[in-house]
C-alpha cells in the first residue's frame, strides 16, 4: 500500500498559532538565503571531476553513517548495504533501506531524507518496500542528467561555500583542480579545505609513526624532531591557507589542554615518537598541541575548531573490518572549564583569535560552555552538533546557551555531513527551528519582531560567514 508524501509548510514551527504566524514571517526572510557550509566532510573529488553520481544508493545511502548506523543497530549487515563491499548490488542495498525505512520515524534522518525525496526528486508517494524500485529508478535516471551533476546541485541549492576537511598528509589535488576551474571561469563554486591534523597530532591514531614519515616528506621538514615537527605544521597550514582554508579542525577525545615549556615539550615529543606510547603521554601531547595550535592560529589567522568528547571506534570489530567513520563513535562526558584553562590562560584574551567549541555533552551547555564563551573574547560556540543536530537538540542548545552567551557568541549553523544533498535539508531544519525560537521571544515581548528578523538572517547566514572568515 502506497501512501502520499508531502512536506508541510509549517513543519517544525511552534504549534501555538501566534508564534507560528511570527515564525512563518521570519522564515520567509531567510528561506532562500545562500548556504554557508563551513564545516563538513563532502568529497572534494565530486566537485573537481563533476562526474555523475552512479545510483541512488551511492548518493544517499553509502555516504551517510546516520542512515546505516540505524540499520546496523537492527542487525542489518553493512556488507548487504554496500558499505565497504563493492560487490553488493546497489539496487538490493536500496531495497533493504526501503524495507526498513520505518526505523527512521521521528529521527532527523527521516526529515532530511524526505526533504531530498520531495525537493530534489519530486516524489509524492512515501518511500517503502512497495516504492523502492520506483525511487531507485527515478533517482538513478535523474543522476545521469547534467542537472544532477555535483556542480549543478551545488549551484541549484545556492551553496555559497563548502569547506571540506583534509589531513596535513593530503596533497589537495582535488582542490587544485577546483581552483584551476575557478580561475579559467569554468565554474564559480567555492569549495575550500580545512586543516585536520589529528593523524599527526594524536599518538594513538593508527599508523602515527608512518604518518610522521609522510609528514616529513610532504612538508620538507624533519617531523621526528620537535622543532622540525612544528615547522612542518606551519608549512602545511600555509599550504592549506593558500588552497583556500580559513579554519583548522581538531577532533580530540577530550578537551584537555596543556602549556608545556619548550624543554618539557621536547622531552614529551621524544617519548611519543617511540613505538610504545603510554596513554598518559598521548593525552598530554594532544593537550599541549591544542595550545600550540591556538598559538599558530593567532599567528596565521586560521579559525580553530575544537570538537572533543567522542570515544572513536567504540566497536572494535567494526573498526577492524570497516575502518573509521562507520557510525560507532559514541559521546562521552566532557569537562571544559578546567580542561581549557591552560589554553585560555595563554590565548583566551586574544580578540583577534577565534576558537569555536563544540560538544556532544549537552550537560555542559549552561554550566560550562555558555559562561566560557560569554567571557573570553577568543571563544565562540559551535552549533548543536552530530547526535544533537536535530530539532530538539537545536532547541536545547538555544535555550541553555542564549541567556548567558547571547546569540552573537555563537556561529550560526553548520551541517557537518558527508551526504551532499542533506546539506540544504539540514540548513532548512536549522532555519525553521531558529525562526520558531525567535518567534517565542517575540510573542513573549522579549524582542521586537524587526530584531528577530535581523537575528534570523544572522543565524542563517551572517554569523557563520563572519566567524569562519569567509
Amino acid at each position: 500500500m502506497t501512501r502520499p508524501l508531502s512536506l508541510h509548510p509549517d513543519r517544525l514551527f511552534p504549534s501555538d498559532p501566534v508564534q507560528r504566524d511570527i515564525a512563518r514571517r521570519l522564515y520567509a526572510g531567510v528561506a532562500d538565503l545562500p548556504i554557508i557550509s563551513p564545516h563538513g566532510h563532502t568529497d572534494p573529488s565530486w566537485f573537481a571531476g563533476n562526474a555523475p553520481f552512479g545510483n541512488a544508493a551511492e548518493l544517499l545511502l553509502h555516504p551517510d553513517h546516520y542512515v546505516f548506523r540505524m540499520l546496523y543497530s537492527q542487525g542489518i549487515a553493512l556488507d548487504a548495504l554496500g558499505i565497504g563491499n563493492p560487490d553488493a548490488d546497489p539496487r538490493e542495498s536500496w531495497r533493504l533501506f526501503a524495507q526498513n525505512y520505518h526505523l527512521f520515524r521521528g529521527t532527523p534522518s527521516r526529515m532530511w531524507m524526505d526533504w531530498v525525496f520531495v525537493e530534489a526528486f519530486g516524489f509524492d508517494v512515501q518511500f517503502s518496500s512497495e516504492t523502492s524500485d520506483l525511487y531507485y529508478d527515478r533517482i538513478t535516471e535523474a543522476l545521469a542528467t547534467d542537472a544532477f551533476r555535483p556542480r549543478a546541485l551545488f549551484d541549484r541549492y545556492r551553496i555559497e561555500v563548502i569547506a571540506t576537511t583534509e589531513s596535513p598528509l593530503d596533497t589537495l589535488e582535488h582542490h587544485r583542480v577546483i581552483k584551476d576551474a575557478n580561475a579559467r571561469g569554468e565554474w564559480d563554486g567555492r569549495v575550500i579545505t580545512a586543516y585536520r591534523p589529528d593523524p599527526v597530532v594524536d599518538p594513538e591514531y593508527e599508523g602515527f609513526r608512518d604518518n610522521l614519515v609522510r609528514f616529513s616528506q610532504v612538508s620538507g621538514e624533519d617531523a621526528f624532531s620537535y622543532a622540525g615537527y612544528l615547522a612542518a605544521h606551519r608549512n602545511r597550514r600555509a599550504f592549506f591557507a593558500g588552497m583556500g582554508a580559513t579554519s583548522t579542525d581538531h577532533g580530540h577525545p577530550t578537551a584537555a589542554t596543556a602549556d608545556l615549556s619548550d624543554a618539557e615539550a621536547e622531552a614529551l615529543f621524544a617519548r611519543i615518537t617511540h613505538a610504545d606510547v603510554s596513554a598518559a603521554d598521548a593525552e598530554l601531547f594532544r593537550a599541549h598541541m591544542l595550545t600550540v595550535m591556538a598559538g599558530m592560529s593567532r599567528d596565521d589567522g586560521l579559525v580553530m575548531q575544537i570538537h572533543p568528547g567522542a570515544l572513536r571506534n567504540h566497536n572494535p570489530w567494526l573498526f577492524a573490518h570497516y575502518g573509521r567513520d562507520k557510525g560507532a563513535d559514541i559521546p562521552t562526558r566532557t569537562d571544559y572549564v578546567r580542561a581549557l584553562r591552560p589554553l585560555l590562560a595563554r590565548y583566551g584574551n586574544e580578540a583577534g583569535l577565534t576558537i569555536i567549541l563544540f560538544t556532544l555533552d549537552e550537560s555542559s551547555y549552561a554550566r560550562e560552555l555558555a559562561p566560557l564563551a560569554g567571557h573570553y573574547p577568543a571563544l565562540k560556540l559551535g552549533p548543536a552538533w552530530w547526535f544533537h543536530d536535530s530539532p530538539e537538540g537545536m532547541r536545547r542548545f538555544r535555550t541553555q546557551t542564549t541567556e548567558t552567551a547571547g546569540f552573537y557568541n555563537s556561529v550560526g549553523f553548520n551541517d557537518d555531513t558527508r551526504a551532499f544533498l542533506s546539506i540544504p535539508a539540514r540548513h532548512d531544519v536549522a532555519r525553521r527551528i531558529d525562526c520558531g525560537f525567535l518567534a517565542a521571544l517575540v510573542a513573549e515581548h522579549r524582542m521586537e519582531e524587526w530584531e528577530a528578523a535581523e537575528l534570523a538572517v544572522d543565524l542563517s547566514y551572517n554569523l557563520a560567514k563572519a566567524a569562519y572568515r569567509l
